[in-house]
């Protein structure tokens, strides 16, 4: 991929209808640990893949999109084999697969480790009236190594370069929070071409999440919002839904071969996004 693709890449995610901005590629595409290739046909992007680099540690792959006047001719697969061809240094290749690419993913190898919704809530206006011991605060630079040390333990790997991304793209929309001077969870967002986004959040326990999520709902009054939320946490997924969240869809987080850094699975709560991990 070059830096003149962008623009057609661009196109393509947003005539699927994804929530992705050129933002968002940019943030895929200027760093050059990652890996963004693209198909050609008649000197016109025709599909694209990405791999995002944490530590050399996981490769997550996303933004696998072929346009619909070439699809059925093996372009899906030759981006794939090509770009987890390139990712051979990479310890962990790992991807959240839509319903339609899980099949290919499977024939190349890929196997199922848990199931993500996303939800989503149009104009949402929502306002808690409990009042809590401790409230989530703003992150900012000073603080963000202590919020990537506990990110690291339960992602699996070390993000920083994407978190800082998240928070200098996205001022405001950063929080955290503490307990016993200890951090308890954090949540990014970002703004969509569809949706404002909420994640990744991670927490150690349910109330902490749910606190940072009202946080984030709170600074979001009248917009829509999504969020793609791991399956195990049904609480978290029923209260979502009572007060107006609605399932539109899910992925199916997959790893190549083997699985050597899951993270903690039970702090993990909203994903940074599927083309992120």
């Amino acid at each position: 991929m070059r830096a003149d693709d962008l623009d057609q890449a661009f196109v393509l995610s947003l005539n699927e209808g994804w929530n992705q901005t050129i933002k968002d590629w940019k943030l895929l595409f200027e760093n050059p640990e990652n890996v963004c290739i693209v198909a050609e046909k008649d000197n016109r992007i025709a599909g694209t893949a990405t791999a995002l680099n944490h530590e050399n540690k996981i490769a997550w792959i996303g933004m696998v999109l072929v346009d619909k006047s070439v699809r059925g001719q093996g372009a899906g697969k030759l981006l794939l084999e090509n770009i987890i061809d390139r990712l051979q240094h990479i310890e962990s290749v790992k991807l959240d697969a839509t319903p339609a690419g899980e099949p290919l993913y499977r024939k190349l190898g890929f196997i199922a480790e848990h199931k993500i919704f996303r939800i989503t809530a149009d104009c949402l206006n929502y306002s808690s009236e409990i009042v809590h011991s401790a409230e989530p605060v703003k992150t900012d630079r000073d603080n963000l190594t202590e919020v990537t040390e506990l990110d690291r333990k339960i992602f699996g790997a070390d993000r920083y370069n994407l978190l800082m991304k998240l928070l200098s793209g996205n001022p405001g929309r950063a929080f955290y929070l503490k307990k016993d001077n200890n951090t308890e969870g954090y949540a990014f967002g970002r703004a969509g071409s569809r949706f404002n986004y909420i994640g990744p959040v991670c927490a150690l326990t349910h109330e902490s999440a749910k606190k940072l999520i009202i946080k984030a709902l709170e600074s979001l009054n009248d917009q829509n919002i999504a969020i793609d939320i791991l399956e195990d946490k049904v609480d978290l997924i029923n209260w979502l839904e009572s007060i107006g969240f609605v399932k539109q869809r899910h992925f199916v987080r997959m790893y190549l071969r083997s699985n050597p850094y899951p993270g903690i699975v039970n702090n993990q709560y909203l994903i940074s996004g599927p083309e992120f991990g």
